[in-house]
This record gives structure tokens, sequence and C-alpha cells, in this order.
């Protein structure tokens, strides 16, 4: 079966995005740190699942992207399933398609299917729920030597019961930025 992978950039305190939901506190000298682990990370996977704001943003960006790696030959071939209520058909962005069932429906179906791991890119709102409802394999925490003070929006774990979760694996960055996997002890619900 295959694994969902949340991987979500965070503060130290715990959020997902600023004031007003920005995420100017990710700099550049981040970004050419995790470029690395985010290449690494995206051949691993061969589906995205993404909401509409994740997909908006990525899809303003990505599709005129080049690189010698191959990460945007790769970000752009892969097929994305978008979460949205607001969006239609045809979406813009190469292989992306807007979710027909619902969120638990869409996300099992993909799990039974043959292939390799699915990646939730960003998407907050999206992982709290896959979370909920016992769908998430790994969480793979991008923290950021940054502190928001509480001025920050969308914490990262919200709105649900405790959660327990096994440290599997940590990587830590020249940049100070530490990526921290985690996996539910026993495996997902589904």
């Amino acid at each position: 079966m295959r694994k969902v992978i949340v991987s979500l950039f965070a503060t130290l305190d715990g959020f997902a995005t600023g004031p007003n939901g920005d995420m100017g506190w990710v700099t550049d000298r981040f970004r050419e740190d995790t470029e690395k682990y985010a290449h690494h990370q995206l051949f691993g996977a061969d589906q995205l699942v993404v909401g509409r704001v994740t997909y908006e943003i990525m899809a303003g960006s990505w599709p005129s992207m080049t690189d010698d790696s191959g990460s945007a030959d790769r970000m752009n071939s892969l097929p994305k399933l978008v979460f949205s209520r607001t969006l239609e058909e045809p979406l813009s962005w190469n292989n992306a398609t807007l979710a027909k069932g619902d969120l638990a429906e869409e996300v099992t179906r993909l799990k039974h299917e043959p292939g390799d791991d699915i990646l939730v890119y960003g998407s907050v709102s999206i992982s709290r729920q896959l979370m909920k409802l016992g769908l998430v394999d790994r969480f793979r925490l991008w923290v950021h030597p940054v502190a928001l003070g509480g001025s920050g929006a969308d914490p990262i774990f919200a709105d649900y019961d405790t959660t327990e979760l096994a440290l599997v694996d940590t990587t830590i960055l020249s940049s100070g930025v530490v990526i921290l996997d985690y996996e539910r002890p026993g495996g997902t619900t589904r």
C-alpha cells in the first residue's frame, strides 16, 4: 500500500504561515539549503495532493520553471489531485485534476493503487483533515529557525486530539532547518 506523506514548512512555534497567510519567513537562505532534500522527496513520490491555495501558488510558478536537476520537469509531469470547492475544470497546470469525491474516499483510493508515495505538499487544511481521518502515514516537518511569536496563522497541529508520533528520521541542514520525519505508531487506520 502506498504511503501518504504530509510535507510542511514550519516555524519553531508550530505555524505554517505568518500573519495574513504569508510565508515571508522562508528566505532565500533557507530555499537554497533545502533544494537537494526537496529534489529527493519529489522523486520518491508519484502523486501530489494539494488544496486550492497551494495549487494556485504552485500553478502560478512551476509551469514556467526550468532547472538542471530535473525537479521542474518532475513537478510539472506528476499527477496532481486538487481539492477545492471553488475551482473548475479544466485546471491549467499539466496533469492536475480536480477531486470528484470527498477527501477520505479519494485518498483511500490512491493509497490502494500501485505506485510510490503520495505527497501532500503544503495544504495545511488538507493535512489536518487527513490526520483526523487517520490517513497520514508520515509527517515531514521542515522546521525553520524562526519563531513568529504568536503572530502566526495556520498552526499545523490544531483541532484534533492528542496523537503520539514516532520520530523515524532527522536531517539537519546547514541553514539550521531541521527536517523531522514522524510516523504514527502502528500505521494508519485505512
